[in-house]
This record gives C-alpha cells, structure tokens and sequence, in this order.
C-alpha cells in the first residue's frame, strides 16, 4: 500500500512541506511538491505508456498506466498552491487526465465534453491550477472507452491525489492509502456487485410495473485487488497496538460498488469524498462506488493478523484484500463476516435547516435493457448523452437537484467541478454532508443542493464507465 506518515500527532502545518517526512517504497515512490528549479519547470510529471502489474507471483497482466506504477505517483501539494502538471502520453491515442474532485476550470479539467484539449498521441500536454479545495482527491482517465475494456477507466490509469489543509489535525500515528481495483474487464451476462434488495428498503422511484425486458451485457472481472496487490501477494500493513491509522480509501473502480470491513476493528469516518463530515460515526462496513474516496481512522485495539477485505466472499478470495498485521504476531491471517447492517450517509450529518433553492431540476434516470451490441443504454429525462440546452445553470444561484433512479442498479453519481451537499436520501432528511460522487440506491431517490459558482461547462454522470459511454451523462451550461 502507498504508506505515508511516522507520527503525525501534531499538525502538519507549519511545517515545510519540502521537508516533511514521507517513507517511500520501490513500488509505491511518492511524488512530493519541489520547489521549482526555473519558471518553466514542472511540479509534477506523469508518464503515460503501457506496463506490467505484477498483482502476484504468476499473475502478471498488461495495462495503460502513469509513470510505471500502480497507483500512479501520489500527487501532494497544498491548498492555494499553483501547481503545474505535464502530462506526455507515450500511446497511440489521446488520452484525458481528469482531476477528480478540484475547483478547475473546464479547459484543465481533463474532459472531452467540457472542452478540454487531450493529450495527443505520443505528445504532451501541460495543466495548470491552483489546488483547491482540500482533501482526499485523485485523478483518472476520462476517456471513453465503449466496447474496448482496455481504454479510460478499464486501465490502470488513477492516482491519488491529496490537497493538504493547514486545517489539518493531523491526529493519527499512520496514514495509508488504499485504491480498490478489478482487472481483466469481460462483458456478462451478470451484475457482480449489486447486492439483493433489502426488503424494508424504501423504493420511492419504484414503477408499478416491472420492466421485463432482458438485461444487456454488464462488465465483470476475474481479478481484484488494493492497490497493485492481490490478497496475500506483497507487504502486510503492519500496525502497532494502541495506533491510530487514518486510512484514506479511494474505489478507483471502472463497475463496482465495493464493502469493506476490517474484523475486530471499526472505522471511524471522518470525511467523505475529502470533505469533513459533521458528525464522525464508528461503522464496520464502509460502502464505496467508484469515484468516491472514504477517509477513516481505525483504532488498532485487536492484536493479531486480519484480513482488511471486501464483505464479499467471491471478490475477496479474487484478490481484493490486504492483511493488517500487528507487531509480533504470527500465524494465518483472519477473516470473520461483519454484523449485517446497511450503509447510511445520514449517519455522518447533521439536522439543520436547508436555505430555500432558488430552483429546482429534477433528473429521472432510466434503463433500456439491451440496445444496440447487447448493452444497456441509459436516459437522462429521456434522452442518451447529449442533451441541448436542457440544463442550464445561473451563477450564483442556489439549486436543489433531485435525482431520481428508475432502475434496478445503484448508479454513483458524479458533477464535475462543484461539490453538493446532500439534502435527503430516500426521503431522509440531513445536512452538512458534501461530496462530489454520491450512490443513488436502486429505484431510490438523493436530492442535493449546489451553488452555482463554478462557471463554465460542467460534465455530470454515472461512474460507471459503460454506463457513462452508453447515454448516462449530461452536460451544465451555465448561462
């Protein structure tokens, strides 16, 4: 795992971040923010070009990655800082890098949709911005990739990306971060990750009628991992009794919702897509979809060696795990199921009232089981990406979007450039809790307030990369 951190029991701040102490390893270096030689000189460099993974001993697969590694170079600056970014692409294809969760501007953020020029085939491309706003980030492919499972989110082009607040209390002993992952992408006939409907769950957006219509070809795999790691290959996190280990997980996933538990331990969130919540909470399941990040602190207290590991027994003992294993200790690592429970974002707000928006746009979202190719194609308001005109926003105003998912998958959410806060789920009510990626259940219902204060083209869609090629996006103008 990509480890950072001797005790940070003090702030981070002021320190100098040029000489703050971060381990490093061969296969996970860390790329820290040097000063710059000349005024021409880059903060950061990432390479695009093919590589080898080695997940394990015998298990060698081929991708698209930055600089060699996986995850790419973990990208540390600190908020307000201009940064500078050159990006060359060693391919034969341009190539998008987007910069997940940053106030850009839609020129630098790395989408085809927003106007942002690529990185063309063996060139390079340079971005400039100012790093804002602070917390748990990461950057990824935005490329479409269709029917080519070896293109965008497919590859194992992503990286963290973390924005650092002089706001930081910076109360924990150890800090790793941990990228969950599938390999070796095949369309079928299956849905791997979502979980059976809980019969109590409310279904607001549920028809009358069930669409009977035979379901398109989904994207699976064979593989999984944490980082570049199969459950079992590579180092254990080793931990000491009494450590507080803040843990920042990232669901660098191009198709699935992940659950993880850690037996014996729970993890105390304290911020969601890199934003702090208003009400930490202790779970034992964290729920994670692709695009979103979860930052935990776990309170090492239950000495011996477990398995940190997907709740799913097929996709963990497929690899997606990494054992945590304290000083002194030996023998075979331990897994137990977690208590049952169902994941909650309210859990973490707060109970405030919302100001009034000064408008509201409903976005219903729907499945067409089956198009073209055998794959499913999704509508917004019913319509395939791209709309004209649609959605429109005014600088400045406050806006409550309510998305409503008509279908029988759990679809994350994502707004480019903006972050929202969520309103209610389900008809839940909360407040305080603001992200930039949020899972709206099947046939489920997430309302969320925006200000309009980014202006510019403003990409929105599911991230899920076949479901945002197939038709699941749309674009803001603003006017």
């Amino acid at each position: 795992m990509i480890a950072t951190g001797a005790a940070r029991l003090q702030p981070a701040f002021g320190e100098s971040p040029g000489l703050r102490k971060v381990p490093t390893s061969p296969q996970h270096p860390i790329v820290p923010l040097a000063p710059k030689a000349t005024a021409l000189a880059a903060d950061f460099t990432l390479q695009i070009a093919p590589m080898l993974v080695e997940l394990a001993p015998q298990v060698v697969i081929s991708t698209i990655g930055y600089s060699n590694q996986v995850p790419g170079p973990l990208l540390r600056m600190r908020e307000g800082q201009h940064v500078t970014v050159d990006v060359v692409n060693q391919t034969d294809v341009p190539e998008y890098v987007h910069w997940h969760g940053l106030f850009v501007p839609p020129e630098v953020d790395g989408v085809e949709e927003e106007g942002t020029p690529p990185v063309p085939p063996h060139g390079r491309r340079r971005y400039q911005y100012v790093a804002r706003p602070a917390g748990s980030r990461w950057y990824h492919s935005h490329t479409a990739a269709m029917l080519d499972l070896h293109r965008g989110a497919y590859t194992g082009q992503f990286g963290f990306l973390m924005v650092d607040s002089a706001n930081d209390p910076g109360r924990y002993d150890q800090e790793v971060f941990l990228a969950l992952r599938e390999w070796e992408y095949f369309l079928s006939t299956t849905d791997q990750d979502e979980m059976a409907p809980d019969p109590t769950d409310p279904m607001p957006e549920k028809p009358r009628k069930p669409d009977l219509r035979q379901d398109g070809l989904e994207v699976n795999a064979p593989l999984y991992s944490i980082n570049d790691k199969i459950l079992g290959a590579g180092d254990p996190l080793r931990v000491q009794q009494g450590q507080r280990v803040l843990m920042r997980l990232l669901n660098a996933s191009a198709a699935q919702i992940h659950r993880l538990a850690l037996p014996g331990h729970k993890f105390q969130v304290i911020a969601l897509d890199g934003n702090p919540v208003p009400a930490p909470q202790p779970v034992d399941v964290i729920e994670i979809a692709p695009g979103e990040r979860v930052d935990a602190i776990v309170e090492m207290n239950n000495p011996g060696i477990w398995i940190l590991g997907e709740i799913r027994d097929g996709a963990r003992q497929a690899g997606m795990g990494v054992v945590v294993e304290y000083g002194n200790r030996q023998g075979r690592a331990q897994w137990t199921p977690p208590p049952k429970g169902r994941w909650d974002y309210t859990i973490f707000g707060a109970t405030a009232p919302h100001p009034p928006p000064d408008e509201t746009i409903d976005m219903v979202f729907e499945k067409v089981p089956g198009g073209a190719n055998g794959i499913n194609h999704w509508l917004v308001n019913g319509k395939q990406y791209p709309h004209e005109g649609e959605f429109v926003f005014r600088q400045g105003r406050r806006y409550r979007l309510v998305f409503q998912n008509r279908t029988d998958d759990s679809h994350p959410l994502h707004i480019h450039r903006h972050k929202f806060e969520l309103v209610e789920l389900n008809g839940k009510p909360t407040a305080g809790i603001m992200k930039d990626t949020v899972i709206v259940p099947a046939f489920g219902r997430a309302t969320v307030g925006l200000v309009a204060d980014q202006p510019g083209l403003t990409l929105f869609h599911c991230h899920m990369q076949q479901h945002m090629d197939y038709g699941f996006m749309a674009l803001f103008r603003y006017s």
